[in-house]
């Protein structure tokens, strides 16, 4: 007797890929994951090649593997895959400091983020007109 199989995440014409522990904020990694959202995937894939974000590059490779899910684990077409959903999470928070003046400490904050990439396959609109 085997486990059973696990149920999908995510509906049938979807994939989705996840990224843990992006060293960036996560108000400066939702403002990358706002230029996909919506997009068709060709599209999005060229606004994160030539966006001057550092965490752009980390944001593309996400979103491939998103891609490459789709069409490997769940046999979609790639070129009707628009990026459906984008969201951005909180990691964890390393703490570090640096002495200041009279005796005080000053807290640095280096923020982890994680980012959340959902594709859709959707049917290609034809125009009746």
């Amino acid at each position: 007797m085997g486990k059973e199989k696990n149920p999908r995440r995510v509906a049938e014409n979807e994939a989705m890929a996840k990224t843990r522990m992006l060293r960036v904020s996560p108000q400066k990694l939702n403002l990358v994951a706002e230029m996909i959202r919506g997009l068709p995937v060709d599209v999005a894939l060229n606004e994160l090649a030539f966006s001057k974000r550092r965490i752009a590059q980390d944001v593309r490779k996400t979103l491939l593997s998103a891609i490459a899910n789709a069409e490997n684990n769940h046999q979609l077409d790639v070129d009707s895959l628009i990026v459906a959903e984008a969201w951005v999470g909180k990691n964890l928070v390393m703490k570090r400091g640096r002495p200041r003046g009279r005796g005080r400490f000053g807290r640095i904050l280096k923020p982890f983020a994680e980012i959340t990439i959902k594709v859709r396959e959707e049917e290609p609109e034809t125009d009746a007109a």
